[in-house]
């Protein structure tokens, strides 16, 4: 007699019967993204298809290994998922010639895309030259807490403090001095357009490889609003949400002669099974960013990055570097005598959901900061113009002339949920 360990029933029951306190989190999250105005820059809404593709029964299956080359049977479905991920990473951002980059679509995250590079192009103790974390940089670029710190010899770049832009000599001096094996271009809080065929220079000129982490750039590089590094790095990362607009995960992209060694890299070098339910959302994710409304979408969040940041100046406060060129822009709280920190948690209570940041050449300690990073893709997508942009901006500054005054804080939510609902989400 057959014994049922699983019965069928178990299978079907809907979350809130099974977990009521995560379906609550849940839901509570939801509507906390319908009724607040979402400003971190890093942040978006993934589409229903993504999500679906995310949900899917994909997230069932081990697929060790690459399409056409796995440890397991039965992933003849995974596969072709995969494969179509791989084309459409690499028509978006090598659309000329697509087969002249290698794309890899199974790294979990922007971390782990850009863990894999090092690991497939360096040796422990190798000097990897990046941008300061305290200057706009990564995490993940050197920092002595991330494993890129611990594991190779750091030294960076940063910029200067009159333009408050990448100081390109000194970078070029550091690179002279130290001689790298990598120089890492990109930046998680950087409003300015980076400049790749320099960067390129530079490592040529000490025979150092270059990295472009793409992470916060990659939906504006893949619709021609900042200009590509593919064709000038030799590794190209990133992430596939942001102003990709996809699910929580990374991808690299390198040339083909990096090809195999970035692959036992990514697999087995520092992941096991890939998470093909995330990497049906990326194939999906890459489709609609290589359609036409892509494109119009990405000007739109372009264009309300610098007409807000334009905005919070006429407000008073001074914007980093000037303004924007990208999706993102900095905003000094130090002449209005308030932290990061504080702002933060104000503009919290008010539905607007920031990011405390650190400034070039900030005072403060990073966990109070002396700035605020405001970013436009997830407002955009909600489908918010430059008109709302200036009326958030005059929120923001409301609720920054006072951030104890509990008062027009609630005034300011209740304008935000307005606004909110006439933008629905999901």
């Amino acid at each position: 007699m057959s014994v049922t360990t699983t019965p069928p029933a178990l299978l079907e029951r809907r979350l809130l019967a099974v977990d009521p306190e995560v379906a609550q989190a849940i839901d509570a999250e939801l509507n906390r993204q319908r009724e607040g105005l979402e400003l971190i820059a890093s942040e978006n809404f993934a589409s229903r298809a993504v999500l679906e593709a995310m949900g899917s029964v994909l997230t069932n299956k081990y697929a060790e290994g690459y399409p056409g080359r796995r440890y397991y049977g039965g992933c003849e479905n995974v596969d072709r998922v995969e494969s179509l991920a791989i084309e459409r990473a690499k028509r978006l951002f090598s659309p000329e010639n697509p087969d002249a980059v290698h794309a890899n679509v199974q790294a979990h995250s922007g971390s782990q895309a850009n863990t894999a590079v090092y690991l497939a192009c360096l040796k422990p103790g190798d000097t990897i030259l990046g941008m300061s974390l305290a200057h706009g940089g990564h995490l993940t670029h050197g920092h002595p807490l991330s494993i890129s710190g611990k594991q190779y010899r750091v030294v960076s770049y940063g910029v200067t403090r009159e333009t408050e832009t990448i100081d390109y000599d000194e970078l070029a001096r550091t690179a002279e001095a130290e001689k790298p094996k990598l120089i890492i271009a990109g930046a998680s809080a950087y409003p300015r357009v980076l400049d790749f065929p320099r960067f390129r220079k530079v490592a040529d000129s000490v025979g150092a490889l270059l990295m472009v982490d793409m992470a916060h750039i990659a939906g504006l590089v893949a619709t021609g609003l900042h200009p590509s590094p593919v064709g000038h790095a030799h590794f190209v990362t990133s992430t596939t949400h942001k102003t990709l607009r996809g699910p929580r995960g990374g991808l690299v992209l390198c040339v083909p002669e990096w090809a195999k060694e970035l692959d036992k890299a990514v697999f087995p070098g520092i992941q096991g099974g890939p998470l093909e339910h995330v990497i049906a959302a990326k194939a999906v994710s890459l489709k609609e960013a290589l359609s036409p409304e892509f494109v119009t979408y990405q000007k739109a969040v372009v264009e309300n990055a610098r007409v807000f940041a334009e905005a919070m100046a006429g407000q008073g406060f001074r914007i980093v570097s000037g303004g924007t060129d990208n999706h993102l822009f900095l905003v000094d709280l130090g002449p209005k005598k308030l932290t990061g920190k504080v702002a933060e948690k104000a503009l919290d209570r008010a539905g607007i959901t920031v990011n405390k940041n650190a400034i070039p050449f900030d005072p403060n300690p990073p966990l109070v900061t002396s700035g605020l990073r405001i970013g436009t893709p997830a407002v955009t997508t909600r489908g918010m113009g430059t008109a709302e942009m200036r009326t958030i901006a005059s929120w923001i500054a409301e609720v920054l002339a006072a951030p104890e005054d509990e008062a027009a804080i609630a005034r300011v939510h209740g304008n935000v949920k307005e606004l909110a609902a006439a933008f629905p989400l999901y």
